[in-house]
């Protein structure tokens, strides 16, 4: 094997210390570092721009000589370029310009070696000084600083000149050793090829003979087989001779250590081959290698190439150089002429400043002057004007008499008049404080039987809760509760007035305090509860969410009490909730046993709210969603069977207990099976389907895990799937166990009695036909008064649109949309990505938007995996678009200044039980609604 590629110099990237003061020091002094590596091979070219174009050119930018380049580097360059555009075998020929290149290197060497600095400064340096030498004791003798500066860095410019030389040379000797080098790989090479043509050979051999070997033992392997068939021995030796003879007749028999002394040398040789074929693969390793270092021995000589132009230029600076030292005496000479003229201007300038300070003290002086005769000037008029005002004043003072006069007598006049006035005012007094008296005794007669209006909901909501505390711990009976509950529903002032006072008693006295007003009890409203799994703002996905805190606030309004009954998610929005706390721990039954569940109480919106916490393993509400969970059939089973459980256990007595969708439907049948014999009684139940696609069916086993009985509930006319009999629907056992069923629309409610529209339960909504009515869904226009909106920017109303143009233009600049046209019309979409709203109209109408030239901002998200990715990429896509933008989520705040900003908005339901978009006509000037047509 061929040696490694011997290692290649560099130059140092230090720059060389020169010594301008000592001009004696021999070139082979300079400190020049040379770097060795086999692995690496830089150019030079890196190196040495540090020297040639070092900062004190960069400084000075004059121009430097450089004695002419030896003639041998022009042969140099033509021969290198044709030896590295040659192929990888060596020619005689170019083993002969090898020899060339030698002798070329050894002349430039020696010469280079021979040439020191002293002999370089003999050769341009006395010139320069004669053509700069000027007389010392004339004017126009240059300062030896600037000779002694323009000197050291002549010889700095020929040092770098042979710094230059010295790299030629370097780079020449790693050639020659490279070429060396390359002719011994080839050498290598060539043998081993010879070895691997005579190795294939074998191997043929080899293989034919194997070959043969193998037919042998084949037909020798048939021979026995057949002789293992014959009966009698003497037919064996007769076929067996017959056989030998057959054998004989083709050819001899291989001997069987003949076969296998074969099998061992073919097995030799295989593994010669091997390692044969290994070497070859290093071989051409190594030779890609030697072509590397071919192709960075090319870049070498280019960078030679390049350092000889850099040479050539800096002789030419040097040459303009000295012609600009020539005109330096001519130009001293202006400087001493301009000298003398800059000299004549100083003297005039001083006379001038003299003249003008003078001129400056005399007009200080005038302006003095000035400032007296002003102010002279001003006391005269003073004077004038005090003249004629005294004058005046002794007019005004008769004048002033005479009235003073006519006052005094109608000031007597006067006083008879208001003695009179005042005795009738003291008749008047008496008779308003008589007056104010009587109507202060009416007013507190009515204030008792009036509500008090200048209490927050949450006040009395709170007040609701306590009540409850009471009654859970036995400080006051079911029917005490009963009747404070009516009286803060109604809220009467006499609660109030008595919680107000018993703020710094202890318990026990304001319990005393609350007892004292069962005694005379006001009339009741209605107790309603509402068992959901969303409410607007702690827990929204959709309508749901804003129809529980609408209808609840609006039935509080009413005088009726309302109580909430939700999940205690790990995603609500909680800063939404006001003074959450832990209430009670409430045990229910499920899966064969009993959990505890820890019931939170807080105030939202105004409204008394209990949230049940589960302390089941399964952790059913602390997923990090509302929805979407694989089991949510378990999951909304067992939280409608706590609520029922906090209901009976808190001693409550409601009349209605109102529950919404498949996820609460499960109330109805355990209330009337379970509940309802255990004393729970009172109540009414009233079922609301939203929208009776989802309908949350599942095996009609899971519904025994809440306690219900399968055998009993798994029939037709109960909650037995209408499609498949082996399935339980929850929204089926609510319509025929609940008092009564209610949708979020009249025309919705014609629509699910039909086939289509009611997604399998158009039957049973038909058997039920008496108690199920659609009533119009509504908003809640406090929260969505976009006068009154604290979400967005700028209020305004209906009659003023003025303030849609400013939270327009705040909505782009928070989603960093382009607003440099202002009326570039906004498309707006707030929906749930479901299949049931249009997804494939919204991405359509993103695209016609962008067409059109309008803007499109979409807010929502999707239960649905591949429908929330596809939107995802479309987000992507444009993610930093001036006039796109999708936020896939739910975002409260957002959507109110979406709504408020938008110029249009698209409804792109495929069928819309009651959207609530639609009833909000003051926050959207123009709707949409895309159908698939």
């Amino acid at each position: 094997m061929a040696s490694k590629l011997s290692s290649t110099c560099f130059l140092s990237p230090f720059p060389v210390s020169l010594n301008t003061k000592n001009n004696t020091k021999n070139i082979n002094h300079l400190n020049v570092r040379l770097i060795f590596s086999s692995r690496r091979f830089l150019p030079a070219s890196c190196k040495m721009r540090q020297r040639s174009f070092s900062s004190q050119h960069k400084r000075q930018q004059v121009k430097k000589g450089s004695p002419e380049q030896p003639p041998e580097n022009a042969d140099f360059a033509s021969s290198g370029d044709e030896d590295f555009e040659s192929g990888n075998a060596l020619t005689d020929s170019e083993s002969s310009l090898n020899e060339k290149i030698i002798d070329v290197v050894e002349n430039s060497n020696v010469a280079v070696e021979h040439i020191n600095e002293q002999e370089l400064g003999s050769i341009i340096v006395p010139d320069l000084k004669k053509s700069l030498s000027l007389d010392r004791e004339g004017e126009e003798q240059l300062s030896s600083a600037q000779l002694d500066n323009l000197i050291s860095m002549i010889r700095n410019a020929e040092k770098n000149i042979l710094l230059l030389n010295q790299a030629r040379v370097q780079a020449l000797e790693d050639l020659h050793k490279i070429l060396e080098e390359k002719e011994a790989l080839q050498g290598e090479i060539n043998v081993l090829e010879m070895r691997l043509a005579e190795t294939d050979a074998r191997i043929k051999v080899a293989t034919q003979e194997k070959i043969h070997v193998e037919l042998l033992e084949d037909q020798l392997q048939k021979l026995r087989s057949e002789l293992s068939h014959r009966g009698a021995f003497e037919n064996i030796e007769l076929d067996t001779n017959e056989n030998q003879k057959k054998l004989l007749n083709e050819g001899p028999v291989p001997d069987i250590s003949s076969i296998l002394s074969l099998s061992k040398e073919f097995d030799s040789l295989r593994s010669e081959n091997l390692s044969l074929n290994n070497d070859i693969q290093a071989l051409k390793t190594q030779l890609n290698n030697v072509k590397n270092t071919d192709e960075r021995v090319v870049m070498l000589e280019k960078e030679r190439t390049f350092l000889e132009s850099s040479l050539k230029e800096l002789e030419s600076k040097f040459s303009i150089s000295q012609e600009d030292v020539s005109k330096l005496s001519s130009l001293k000479v202006e400087c001493k002429d301009l000298y003398e003229k800059v000299e004549n201007l100083q003297g005039l300038l001083d006379k001038a400043t003299k003249q003008a300070d003078q001129a400056i003290l005399v007009l200080q002086q005038n302006q003095e002057l000035r400032k007296k005769v002003d102010k002279l000037e001003e006391s005269l008029d003073e004077a004038n004007v005090y003249k004629l005002s005294s004058e005046k004043m002794q007019q005004y003072n008769e004048l002033m008499q005479q009235k003073i006069k006519l006052l005094e007598e109608r000031l007597q006049r006067s006083d008879e008049e208001i003695h009179s006035y005042v005795q009738l005012y003291q008749e008047s007094v008496k008779e308003f404080q008589d007056t104010l008296n009587s109507l202060k005794e009416e007013s507190k007669k009515r204030a008792l039987d009036e509500p008090v209006d200048d209490m927050p909901w949450g006040f009395w909501s709170r007040l609701l809760l306590i009540i409850d505390g009471w009654l859970l711990e036995e400080k006051i009976s079911t029917s005490e509760a009963k009747l404070l509950r009516e009286m803060a529903w109604k809220r009467d002032r006499r609660i109030r007035d008595a919680y107000m006072a018993c703020k710094e008693k202890n318990e026990h006295e304001a319990v005393s305090t609350f007892l004292k007003l069962t005694s005379s009890p006001t009339s009741s409203g209605l107790h309603v509860i509402f068992i959901a799994a969303e409410m607007a703002p702690v827990a929204k996905v959709g309508g749901l969410g804003d129809v529980i805190t609408g209808l609840g606030k609006a039935l509080q309004k009413r005088g009726h009490l309302v109580e909430i009954i939700l999940p205690k998610y790990d995603c609500m929005q909680y800063d939404s909730i006001q003074e959450l706390r832990v209430y009670v721990v409430v045990e229910s039954y499920f899966d064969g046993r009993l959990f505890k569940n820890k019931v939170w109480v807080g105030t939202v919106e105004g409204l008394p709210v209990y949230f049940i916490e589960p302390h089941h393993p399964d952790n059913f509400f602390w997923r990090e969603q509302f929805y979407g969970e694989h089991d949510d059939f378990k999951r909304f089973s067992f939280f409608s069977r706590a609520a029922l459980e906090l209901l009976l256990q808190a001693g409550k007595k409601p009349d209605i207990i109102h529950c919404h969708d498949w996820q609460t439907a499960f109330v109805a049948p355990l209330y009337w099976d379970l509940y309802a014999p255990k004393g729970l009684n009172s109540a009414r139940i009233c079922f609301t389907c939203h929208n009776f696609e989802y309908q949350g069916t599942a095996q009609a086993s899971e519904l025994a895990s809440c306690g219900l009985d399968v055998q009993q509930l798994n029939r037709p006319d109960r909650m037995q799937d209408n499609s498949a009999h082996d399935r339980i629907n929850p929204v089926k056992g609510a319509i025929v166990f609940s008092n009564i069923v209610t949708t979020v629309s009249p025309s919705y409610a014609q629509e699910v009695r039909t086939a289509e529209g009611g997604k399998g339960l158009h039957s049973t909504l038909y058997f039920h036909s008496k108690k199920f009515v659609g009533i119009l869904n509504g908003i809640d226009t406090d929260i969505w008064n976009p006068a009154t909106d604290t979400f967005l920017k700028v209020q305004y109303n209906a009659n003023d649109l003025k303030g849609k143009a400013e939270n327009k233009v705040a909505l782009r600049r928070h989603l960093a949309l382009s607003f440099a046209d202002s009326k570039q019309p906004l498309v707006g979409c707030i929906t749930r990505l479901v299949p049931q709203k249009g997804v494939h109209l919204i991405r359509h109408a993103i695209y016609r938007t962008l067409e059109l030239g309008g803007q499109f901002v979409l807010l929502g998200s999707s239960p649905v995996p591949h429908i929330q990715r596809e939107f995802e990429g479309i987000a992507n896509h444009f993610e930093n678009h001036d006039h796109i933008r999708l936020i896939l989520k739910y975002d409260e705040s957002l959507s109110h200044s979406i709504y408020a900003a938008s110029d249009m908005f698209i409804i792109p339901s495929i069928f819309e039980p009651c959207g609530l978009t639609q009833v909000q006509p003051e926050l959207l000037p123009k709707q949409i609604f895309l159908n698939s047509n």
